[in-house]
Parts: C-alpha cells; structure tokens; sequence
C-alpha cells in the first residue's frame, strides 16, 4: 500500500541542534548564512539535503512534524528561521510519547497508521510507533535522499 502521510522528527532528523536538542539551547536566535546560532553562539545547521527532500515529496504526500520537544515555541521558531514550515501539512510538537503524535495525526486526517512513514534519530520513538503499524526508519545523522528512497 503506498503512503499517503511522511513523518519527521526534527532534531538529528531535520537540524542538528549543536550536538544537542533544540529545546536545550538558548534563544534568541540569529539566521547566520545558512545555519542558525542562538545566544550563546551554538550553531543549529539543518541537514544539506532537507530542502530537497522536502520539495520532492510536497504535492505527493501529506507531510508531518512528530516532535517530543518541550519548547515547541522554539522549534517552530527554528523552523520558521530554516524556511520549512511551509512544506508541513501536520505539526504535532509537544512532549510525551510519540504514539500520541500518530494517534492524533490519524484523528485528523483519517489516513491509516499503515499508509504512514516515520523517520527519526531514537530507535525508542521507532520501536513504538512501528507498534501502531507506522512504517518507522531510524536515521542516524539526518534525513537523506537515499534513506527517503530507500524507504518508499
């Protein structure tokens, strides 16, 4: 069954936050080329081919955020400053478990767990959403085209 709705998680996935996760550093944040620092100096880089994934699978896809942050304000700050927000049908960015995520995200859009793809960095979140029925990749240092179409 093809997919119908792409997930992703956003730290290790989307950006590396300087080795860390965005809700631990510390705004404000500046746009510096094409990475972002925060106060402190931290650089946040997204992943070099984001963009390009992103703008391959919009129009095909409904496309998602699933992201346990407790700084959502942060992350979607981050996100706004990267330029993606536009390509995301779905934010679900909270803390707690990512079954959660799933299980509102297909009380919005009616799309069965089975016609899903998740991609994130912590086998954890890959182990539990693969439960609901979710295909789930784990990816080790950010999204790729060729995990993507590997994984399609």
């Amino acid at each position: 069954m093809p997919f119908k709705l792409v997930v992703f998680d956003l730290d290790f996935t989307i950006w590396n936050a300087g080795g860390t996760w965005c809700d631990h550093t510390t705004p404000p944040y500046r746009r510096v080329n094409n990475h972002i620092c925060d106060s402190q100096g931290s650089v946040i880089s997204i992943y070099p081919e984001v963009k390009e994934i992103l703008n391959q699978l919009q129009g095909n896809y409904e496309l998602a955020v699933a992201s346990r942050t407790h700084r959502s304000d942060w992350a979607l700050e981050l996100m706004q400053l990267f330029r993606i927000m536009d390509f995301f049908d779905h934010l679900e960015i909270y803390p707690g478990s990512k079954v959660a995520h799933f299980r509102r995200l297909h009380h919005i859009t009616r799309i069965e767990f089975s016609e899903m793809i998740f991609f994130d960095d912590e086998i954890r979140n890959v182990d539990e959403v693969s439960e609901l029925g979710v295909k789930s990749v784990l990816v080790r240092e950010g999204i790729t085209n060729e995990i993507l179409n590997r994984s399609l």
